[in-house]
């Protein structure tokens, strides 16, 4: 049985592998994932979640080695993305629409993550592990946030900004896809914004954690879209808006 088609194929054929007969058979009856009529706004935000150096690690490698000595990394499959992520961001700027970087302090730890290891508790590195790697650090006119919880939203401005300027549209990518990333589209929902979540610039530490996350996110609160739709669409209102 095959699930009827709500979003890019790369993305079906992720998710399809960790869906059972039965959700097979629900989708086929039922799937909330319809795209029209809703979409993407005319005011869009690119929001960056959590690209520091402790959820990636240093130096570039496998996930399982990197995490003996950077316990919340993400490895290989994370640095990926973040090669991904630059074009991408840059693209944003050139269509003029706006960057917004979150990123933790080390009060987030403690703040939200119930279960922690003595192993996850900030340590000497020789960078800062909460500083945004250099290979999408923000630009000039870029907004740089620290947040304190899971969700971008949780005690930070985001929403005052988002209603200050007009924004419709969240389009969101980092990490982590079942837990920041996650909380942060719900919350943009629930609000009333337009959500689209960049496939292939999410990441997670767990690939079930990660492609499960990105099936839920798209049944019910986002459209789950690949760098390149998302690309196209900024270059579409850009042609729009006559921005040069």
């Amino acid at each position: 049985m095959s699930a009827p088609k709500t979003a890019d194929p790369v993305f079906e054929a992720g998710w399809a592998q960790y869906l059972t007969e039965r959700d097979l058979a629900v989708l086929e009856a039922t799937s909330w994932a319809k795209r029209a009529p809703f979409g993407f706004g005319s005011t869009p935000l690119v929001v960056a979640v959590d690209l520091y150096y402790a959820a990636l690690g240093l130096p570039r490698t496998d996930i399982v080695s990197s995490v003996a000595e950077w316990p919340s990394s993400c490895g290989d499959r994370g640095w990926e993305a973040v090669d991904r992520t630059a074009p991408f961001l840059q693209a944003a700027r050139d269509a003029g629409v706006p960057v917004a970087y979150f990123h933790s302090t080390p009060a987030e730890y403690g703040r939200w993550n119930r279960k922690p290891a003595p192993a996850l508790k900030p340590k000497p590195r020789a960078v800062d592990p909460n500083a945004i790697v250099d290979e999408v650090a923000p630009a000039a006119g870029d907004i740089v946030l620290q947040k304190i919880g899971p969700s971008c939203f949780f005690e930070t401005p985001l929403d005052t900004i988002l209603r200050a300027g007009g924004y419709d549209t969240l389009l969101v990518v980092g990490e982590s896809t079942s837990g920041c990333v996650r909380s942060t589209v719900v919350d943009a929902c629930s609000r009333g914004y337009r959500v689209g979540v960049i496939g292939d610039l999410c990441f997670d530490r767990f690939e079930s954690s990660h492609w499960m996350s990105l099936f839920d996110l798209n049944q019910k609160y986002a459209d789950v879209v690949t760098a390149e739709a998302a690309t196209e669409y900024l270059r579409a209102g850009t042609r729009q808006r006559g921005v040069a």
